[in-house]
């Protein structure tokens, strides 16, 4: 009888420490849009706003840039440890710049490199003081901290 109750506790502790390492297991979690390769291709010069959005979706964000329009797609990847709150990793966002005519100017892939935003489309940063520098900040202001996605 002694025999058998040992290995019920040995089974129980077994059980309980494979579910104690499984709960330490890290979550990767992605919000917002996430594209597939070759979708920001197909974004070329001269398309009209609505053939952007057929492409690419609704954009997180829109804003006025001197006297033409933006387009923002944001996407967040983020960690989740047990029962912590997400810490996120990265940020990309791409703005899609229209001219004052409401055809597409440029794309940009804006991300994180050297602790700096960075286009990866052009591969440089945005100039200070240039027309969309304040926007650009304001969506990477965050980035590293915990926070509470409500997705």
């Amino acid at each position: 009888m002694m025999r058998g109750g040992v290995r019920c506790l040995s089974l129980v502790g077994l059980l309980a420490g494979a579910l104690a390492i499984a709960a330490c297991d890290s979550n990767v979690i992605k919000h917002g849009v996430q594209f597939h390769e070759g979708d920001l291709q197909q974004v070329q010069p001269g398309m009209t706003q609505e053939q952007v959005r057929m492409n690419l979706g609704t954009p997180s964000t829109t804003a006025v840039v001197g006297t033409s329009q933006a387009y923002y797609y944001i996407s967040s990847t983020a960690t989740q440890t047990a029962f912590m709150l997400p810490t996120e990793q990265d940020r990309q966002v791409v703005a899609v710049y229209f001219s004052p005519g409401g055809t597409v100017e440029r794309v940009a892939n804006y991300g994180m490199k050297d602790g700096r935003v960075f286009d990866y489309v052009s591969r440089t940063t945005p100039a200070p003081g240039g027309k969309d520098d304040g926007i650009i900040k304001q969506l990477f202001r965050n980035l590293g901290t915990k926070q509470i996605f409500g997705d």
